[in-house]
């Protein structure tokens, strides 16, 4: 893609929104449903295109098709697509799919918005994965990985649901779906291995003696422990922050993106750190419904009982021998 003869092209923005909702339904019922019923009306459109969009470009780079170099050269010209777009020009040749950022950005005229954070950050979250694949994380970069993507969606969650209510702006911001991301690497640590993706620190593995694929080693469980105590832990302070949340829409959109993780935090806690290839029963109605009754108490129930709850859930532990 040449970035020097470039002219904006508005191709069918109602076109982009049904292609980006057929991609968030398929991918996702609760984000489709979320989208759907609780984000600010005028928005919805385009919440389906952040979804879509970033969905569709992940699914590209997990693709068996496709070698790194080419896989490379595709998450680069989306970034270049991006930046061109926030420039106020884009490309004439487009895919359907990056039709999709266009008019995202088309749509963004706020200075400083939430949703251009959101594809800034996401957009660097893809290239970081594409750079890391078959190749050792350190700590700091497993830190900041998790901290881009947690700016991505706390982001788009307050720029698309209640945008006009005040929100938190503190240290917690962000802690809430930073340790749901900790959580999804957990669960997703036998997958990510095998297709060449480490959410481990190589300094880890290299003070313990162990390899990335030594997922049932005592080491490798005692890594699992400090992950699950930290996500516990940034769970438990995001709770006061979440509390503050003005838009009652918001609130529970926030709650029900954190939900599904903390369920599967509960389920790698009483297995005792031991991690699992699949967890089919996070799909369950029995965990539907634990789901539901976590958002519905996080929004009912007065804080404080949640909190003591989850403090007494987080007492230190000990991993037991299997």
């Amino acid at each position: 893609m040449s970035a020097s003869k470039i002219s904006i092209v508005d191709k069918k923005p109602d076109s982009s929104q049904s292609l980006a909702e057929a991609i968030t339904r398929s991918a996702s019922r609760q984000t489709y449903y979320t989208i759907r019923f609780l984000v600010d009306r005028e928005r919805v459109a385009d919440a389906f295109r952040a979804y879509g969009y970033f969905r569709w470009v992940d699914d590209v780079l997990d693709a068996e098709a496709g070698t790194q170099a080419e896989k490379a050269a595709f998450v680069n010209r989306q970034k270049t697509l991006l930046e061109i777009c926030y420039q106020g020009e884009t490309a004439p040749e487009l895919c359907a799919e990056e039709q999709i950022l266009v008019d995202l950005v088309l749509h963004d005229t706020e200075k400083n918005s939430g949703l251009r954070a959101y594809l800034r950050n996401m957009m660097d979250v893809m290239i970081f994965d594409v750079g890391r694949r078959s190749q050792m994380i350190t700590k700091a970069e497993l830190t900041e990985y998790s901290h881009k993507l947690a700016a991505a969606v706390t982001e788009a969650i307050y720029y698309f649901v209640g945008h006009g209510d005040p929100t938190p702006q503190n240290e917690a911001r962000y802690l809430a779906v930073t340790a749901a991301h900790i959580v999804h690497m957990l669960r997703d640590a036998y997958e990510d291995t095998s297709a060449g993706y480490y959410n481990i620190p190589g300094e880890f593995l290299q003070e313990h003696g162990i390899s990335v694929s030594d997922i049932e080693s005592q080491a490798y469980r005692q890594w699992v422990c400090s992950r699950v105590r930290l996500a516990r832990r940034y769970f438990r302070v995001s709770l006061a922050n979440q509390a503050q949340i003005k838009n009652l829409r918001c609130r529970l959109a926030s709650y029900a993106y954190t939900a599904r993780f903390e369920w599967m935090l509960r389920t790698i806690e009483r297995e005792n750190y031991c991690l699992r290839c699949e967890y089919p029963d996070r799909k369950s109605f029995r965990a539907s419904l634990w789901m539901a009754g976590s958002i519905l108490a996080s929004v009912i129930l007065f804080p404080w009982l949640k909190i003591e709850s989850r403090n007494r859930v987080a007492e230190p532990v000990r991993i037991k021998d299997p």
